[in-house]
């Protein structure tokens, strides 16, 4: 961990022939071809389904994705039961926004505040709450994000444009298969009497994985 005082962590126990020659002109890069002739061999061969892959690929695209997690956000600053629940059983809270696949058996919601900032990663491999949050993003992914945002996690948020107080703590959520996390960011100022729909409208990825704030209502106003 870095020496920032007001840093603290939380961790958890966490087509077979080469394609061909012809590749002049393609779109496709190296990794993308090679992945396409392994697929045609095992479907091939019988041990998938391409067409149950591209349901669970276009499912995850469209059907899930950043706006399930919005809704559930949005929600969550208008009805204070509502956060209630989030806050103590997410997994129990979200099952009612269309979440097709609980892909970690424990999703935890935990919220920001002016004393606390939360933010989430995965230190051994890319575990990310894709029932709220769909695809996870390159970059969080990448080696640097992973290693950075535990030692370095003011540095990281620095790089996404984040500048916190000097007070603010920070806490950083370590995912893993078992459990996923979700952050509950601030509310903006100014959203008094905004219905859930405008609220969702305002809520970001990035401000649900603790890397970025949702934006402002000048912003889709």
């Amino acid at each position: 961990m870095a020496n920032d005082p007001h840093v603290t962590a939380a961790a958890h126990v966490h087509r077979h022939d080469h394609p061909h020659d012809d590749r002049h002109g393609s779109e496709l890069s190296e990794m993308q071809l090679r992945v396409r002739a392994l697929e045609t061999v095992l479907a091939e061969k019988g041990y998938i389904d391409p067409a149950a892959i591209d349901a669970l690929i276009e499912a995850y695209e469209t059907k899930v994705g950043p706006h399930i997690g919005a809704r559930v956000v949005a929600k969550a600053w208008s009805d204070p039961a509502f956060k209630k629940a989030l806050l103590e059983d997410a997994t129990k809270a979200v099952l009612g926004f269309g979440v097709i696949n609980r892909v970690g058996d424990h999703l935890i919601a935990v919220e920001n505040t002016p004393q606390q900032h939360n933010m989430i990663v995965c230190t051994l491999c890319s575990c990310y709450p894709w029932e709220v949050l769909g695809l996870p993003p390159v970059w969080y992914k990448s080696a640097p994000y992973r290693s950075r945002a535990v030692n370095d996690p003011r540095g990281v948020l620095a790089d996404f444009g984040v500048t916190l107080p000097p007070g603010t703590a920070i806490r950083v959520w370590d995912s893993t298969a078992e459990t996923r996390f979700i952050v509950l960011p601030m509310r903006p100022a100014g959203t008094q009497g905004w219905s859930e729909e405008e609220l969702a409208k305002l809520v970001t990825r990035d401000s649900m994985i603790g890397t970025g704030f949702p934006k402002q209502p000048h912003e889709v106003k």
